[in-house]
């Protein structure tokens, strides 16, 4: 997992226990619903997220539960945790050019090797639209969340679809330059 990943997943969590205090299955619960429609959040995940704020600083154990199993735990967020969530709330992301893409790269070792990087275009074509096609079904048939997460993907397969179209149209001039260079 990467780093923005795990930051990602801590500062989620930490956001989740504002709230109140909960236990961990609750806090997965309450990410997959929200978050993790596509991906869920494993428990090993949250357990080891949630060791790591506890060593840091930011949450707490509120409680200790026993049951007919291991001994369920409640954690809470501390003051450290809430200016922790506050700052990266504040904090806005830095925008990521894709320059040196997946895609942009298959097109010019398509263009080098001589196969047509036309095919290469049009597959991924067809697989973005078939994504939006899943995504749409979604956003009609969700709630407010679904919409918004659902509209938010589509923009950004709509722009690829955009530069899949402008690169198909340029095809023979990137393959002058790339062939040539």
């Amino acid at each position: 997992m990467r780093e923005d990943d795990a930051m990602s997943v801590s500062h989620t969590l930490l956001g989740l226990l504002e709230p109140g205090p909960r236990h961990g299955y609750d806090l997965k619960r309450a990410y997959d619903e929200q978050f993790g429609q596509s991906k869920p959040l494993a428990y090993g995940q949250v357990y080891s997220t949630l060791s790591r704020l506890l060593r840091n600083g930011m949450v707490e154990v509120a409680g200790v539960e026993q049951g007919e199993g291991p001994e369920r735990k409640r954690y809470t967020i501390t003051d450290a945790g809430i200016t922790d969530i506050e700052t990266w709330l504040s904090t806005p992301e830095s925008p990521e050019p894709y320059l040196q893409n997946t895609l942009y790269t298959k097109v010019v070792l398509a263009l080098l090797s001589g196969r047509r990087a036309g095919d290469v275009l049009d597959a991924q074509r067809a697989e973005h639209l078939s994504l939006m096609r899943k995504l749409t079904r979604r956003k009609n048939e969700g709630d407010l969340a679904d919409r918004l997460i659902c509209d938010h993907a589509l923009f950004h397969l709509e722009a690829d679809l955009r530069w899949l179209e402008l690169t198909t149209a340029r095809l023979d001039e990137l393959a002058k330059a790339v062939v040539h260079d």
